[in-house]
């Protein structure tokens, strides 16, 4: 008989040798402890489980990747809200316009033209003659008794006068002249004084039958006009002077005498002017008063205020200005009050000598004074 097998596994004490079961950890019988043998745990299989796919990134790359997420996603939430309606777009402001600066221009200053001022002259000496009164004197030189009194402290009566005395005279004030009226030349004015009427060219007129119809020459109707031929065209104005119409065939008309011409227009000098060493002639100038005639002329008197002789030029002339001669100037150094007036005459005959003889055509101007110093004082 085969011994019986054990199929659990047993442990000998050391002591006693007693077998005891595998468990055991005290000899049942002398008591030993028994050192516990820890149990082998069976082999488990090792079970691995299947790995994932690595990803491996570097640190730019997944920067990238995390901002292209972040855009993604703020355009996906924009979106969202843009369709609800709780997105307010920006109103786009339009850039600042640029204001132009405007640079203002320099002004230009005009230089103001200066005009001429009169320089006094001083007062020139006077020696009082027998019968001489401070009216008389003052007369004599064209000023007021009043200033005479005041530049030599005389008393208000002026009755102090004596032969000899020697006076201060002041020069005469200048009056301001008023400006010359507008007066035409002689052509002008005969030209503005012709009747004329205006005539529109009609068909079929020339201008010689236009000239025939009032008798007209053609020449004048062509100067008049400004015409340079003797064409005309249908409406075209024309002037007709009725002043150039030839006379009628008739009796002689008694020559009437013309009516008295105006008072000719003092222009220069001005009154009251001073001209000194420096001036040797002096040219007197008035305004015409017309066309005179072949038988007419101006008179210019001229005269020596202050010369104890008188002296006097009377002369005739056909211009509106006539040129003093030198030797009208004075010979001494006292100023000289020179006076001067201009009147129209016409001549009605000639004397023994056959000079002609002059008779007053109109009124005469009104009269005029100014100084005039010969010599160095």
């Amino acid at each position: 008989m085969s011994p019986e097998s054990n199929p659990k596994q047993t442990k000998v004490c050391p002591t006693c040798g007693t077998r005891l079961s595998e468990s055991a950890t005290r000899c049942l019988v002398c008591g030993t402890e028994l050192a516990v043998k820890p149990a082998t745990p069976k082999a488990e299989k090792a079970i691995q489980a299947s790995r994932l796919p690595e990803v491996t990134l570097s640190l730019p790359a997944a920067f990238g990747l995390l901002a292209l997420f972040l855009v993604i996603g703020a355009a996906v939430v924009f979106a969202v809200l843009r369709g609800t309606g709780r997105v307010i777009e920006p109103t786009p402001v339009a850039p600042p316009t640029e204001t132009p600066t405007i640079t203002p221009s320099p002004t230009e200053t005009l230089t103001p033209t200066l005009a001429p001022t009169e320089t006094p002259l001083p007062p020139f000496e006077y020696t009082v003659a027998a019968g001489d009164t401070c009216s008389s004197i003052a007369f004599t030189f064209g000023i007021s008794v009043q200033s005479l009194i005041v530049l030599n402290n005389l008393p208000v009566a002026c009755n102090t006068l004596y032969v000899g005395q020697v006076l201060k005279v002041p020069y005469p004030t200048p009056t301001v002249t008023p400006p010359p009226t507008a007066t035409f030349e002689p052509a002008q004015a005969t030209r503005e004084a012709c009747e004329k009427v205006i005539y529109t060219v009609q068909e079929n007129d020339t201008l010689s039958s236009i000239a025939a119809n009032y008798a007209v020459p053609q020449a004048a109707i062509k100067d008049f006009n400004g015409l340079a031929s003797d064409n005309v065209y249908i409406g075209q104005p024309l002037i007709i002077p009725l002043c150039a119409r030839a006379a009628t065939p008739g009796p002689t008309p008694t020559p009437t005498t013309p009516p008295p011409y105006p008072a000719p227009n003092l222009l220069l000098p001005a009154d009251g002017a001073s001209f000194t060493l420096d001036n040797d002639v002096i040219t007197l100038q008035w305004a015409s008063v017309g066309t005179l005639r072949e038988n007419e002329r101006y008179q210019v008197t001229i005269e020596d205020v202050t010369d104890s002789q008188g002296r006097r030029i009377v002369d005739y002339v056909t211009d509106t200005k006539y040129i003093i001669p030198v030797s009208f100037r004075p010979k001494d150094k006292i100023p000289h009050v020179i006076r001067w007036w201009v009147t129209t005459v016409r001549q009605t005959g000639t004397d023994e000598q056959g000079q002609p003889i002059w008779t007053s055509a109109g009124a005469p101007s009104q009269q005029r004074v100014f100084s005039w110093m010969g010599v160095a004082p």
